[in-house]
């Protein structure tokens, strides 16, 4: 089933009440989705998400991305920073996918990973609390977002 048709299909069942829940083809779509982005960008001031992003990238075997110097400040004004974030990218690059990170809502919220498609809808995400709880690197706190993203989808590191 085709990327877009799985998603109108959805739609339908929903629309109709007949959907009861997520099938193995729709995440099968949205892996299929991520592993061919051709163009994968983050929006980020400095390349430290960047850099640990693509090494969970590489671990998954999934296709490197690329930072999107754009300055995302004035997302921390938006009710979820993090998609704010991921908005802003998408209306300023060609991308096929974004990785965007940032608050998920109020300050003291914790963050957000999100990854999302060329039209703005979210694929999967990950979470942490605030720095003050889990008390991470941003290092590891990035790495361990991502590692859930894309795990909640059905990833798994590559052997090896």
């Amino acid at each position: 089933m085709a990327f877009e048709k799985m998603i109108k299909n959805a739609f339908d069942e929903s629309r109709n009440n007949c959907r009861f829940g997520d099938t193995i083809e729709e995440i099968t779509e949205i892996q299929d989705y991520i592993r061919n982005a051709e163009k994968i960008r983050i929006p980020n001031k400095n390349g430290i998400k960047v850099n640990v992003l693509n090494q969970v990238l590489r671990e998954y075997n999934l296709p490197p991305a690329e930072i999107l110097h754009i300055n995302t400040n004035t997302a921390d004004t938006s009710r979820i920073p993090a998609l704010a974030k991921a908005y802003m990218a998408l209306d300023q690059s060609d991308a096929d996918l974004i990785i965007a990170r940032g608050r998920l809502g109020i300050p003291g919220s914790g963050s957000l990973l999100i990854f999302i498609d060329n039209k703005g809808r979210i694929l999967t995400c990950g979470t942490s609390p605030s720095h003050l709880i889990h008390k991470k690197s941003l290092e590891n706190a990035v790495y361990s977002e991502a590692c859930e993203a894309l795990e909640k989808i059905g990833f798994e590191k590559k052997k090896g």
